[in-house]
């Protein structure tokens, strides 16, 4: 087992004290967005000592096929989707093939691999995910009486459900409306919260957004968006090709070890609507919430997909003798509270305090936690993804 040092991201989302705290250390006033937790070859780990003390921990573990985050949003992230595993394949190669550097601020696919991934909240944590049905996109737009959403909803009438929906979303990237139509509707939304309207707070989320980035097409994508909030411990899943957009909170991200993000709204990054709208996928929009399995009496196990899962373990003076953690093979660790050791089958020891990141692999074998806190565990499944139940 390895403890590590993990890089993080500065993107001008994050929050200025949220991942600083959690990692038990002062921040200097920038926006600190994610922490990578892998060997992803942009955001690779390394290890911490004493043995392979600075090395890459691809160079001891080799390339993950998955990779664990901690998030911190301070203001909404990107209108986004994921990529599935053959356009991903196919954009890296082309990509390449163009000459494209890999650093490039223009480059969308980064590696050749999808990127599902699960988001498990550490606070309150407010996302965007999926299409809303016609009906529900109806209900939202028709009270606004502007001519942008009056002219949305003609559209949808005509042309109902997800190709519909789709064919609202190009249109509005290909042909946006401007900043002082955006303020209008945000205006109308005002007015209808102030006549105690509102469709599963599509009105307020507009309004929310705006503040973050006034005047941009992703203010009025968002109605069209299902809103879900998740508590502590609780956890969705982003399928490749679900349109999302996270708004605020802190989460752990577990997913394939990619990064690869096609944009198109609510970011100062390059932006890529068409790409956005071929990789658009019918499907899982509301079926989102992932039911945990149980795992002993102290483990929950979020098993979204074959690709990944994420298991999350408390540990107390009350079982001195330890908790044994699922799985086997490489497993990613975090602490996400408290303070715990890891044990293996050769009763080896690596401590953890909040924020802090380990690894292991299958020569490990079965590994307890002790102590008082909480570790969150990524690894490869065995067996059949769990339950997921609509988000609503």
């Amino acid at each position: 087992m390895l403890v590590l040092d993990c890089p993080t991201q500065a993107y001008d989302w994050g929050s200025v004290d949220d991942i600083p705290s959690f990692q038990r250390r002062n921040g200097d006033g920038t926006p600190v967005a994610e922490v990578w937790i892998g060997t992803h070859p942009l955001g690779t780990a390394t290890v911490a000592g004493p043995t392979f003390a600075g090395r890459p921990l691809s160079e001891v573990a080799g390339e993950m096929g998955l990779m664990l985050k901690v998030l911190a949003a301070n203001r909404p992230l990107s209108i986004q989707v994921h990529p599935n595993a053959a356009r991903a394949r196919a954009g890296f190669e082309a990509e390449n093939a163009a000459g494209i550097d890999p650093a490039a601020p223009e480059r969308v696919f980064k590696d050749p691999h999808p990127k599902p991934e699960m988001v498990y909240a550490l606070s309150t944590f407010d996302t965007l995910v999926g299409f809303r049905p016609t009906a529900e996109i109806l209900r939202v737009l028709l009270p606004l009486q502007h001519p942008v959403t009056s002219a949305l909803a003609g559209n949808l009438r005509r042309n109902p459900g997800f190709a519909g929906i789709v064919r609202l979303v190009e249109g509005l990237l290909a042909a946006p409306p401007d900043a002082d139509e955006v303020k209008q509707i945000v205006e109308l939304c005002h007015d209808a919260l102030a006549e105690g309207i509102d469709i599963k707070r599509a009105y307020a989320t507009a309004i929310e957004i705006e503040r973050s980035h006034p005047g941009d097409v992703g203010v009025v994508i968002s109605l069209l968006l299902n809103r879900l909030t998740l508590q502590p411990g609780e956890a969705a899943f982003l399928d490749t090709g679900i349109i999302h957009a996270h708004l605020s909170g802190m989460c752990l991200e577990v997913m394939v070890s990619s990064d690869n993000v096609l944009r198109a709204g609510l970011t100062s990054k390059h932006v890529d609507p068409a790409g956005l709208v071929q990789c658009l996928e019918e499907g899982m929009s509301r079926v989102a919430r992932v039911a945990p399995q149980l795992f002993g009496t102290s483990t929950d196990v979020f098993a979204p997909s074959r690709d990944f899962a994420l298991s999350v373990t408390q540990s107390s003076q009350a079982e001195p003798a330890g908790v044994v953690l699922p799985a086997q093979g490489q497993r990613l660790f975090v602490c996400t509270g408290g303070e715990v050791a890891l044990i293996n089958a050769r009763e080896e020891m690596i401590h953890l305090r909040r924020g802090d990141a380990g690894f292991a692999d299958d020569t490990d074998g079965e590994i307890r936690v002790i102590g008082t806190g909480e570790v969150a565990q990524a690894f490869a499944p065995s067996g059949a993804a769990g339950r997921l139940d609509d988000l609503i």
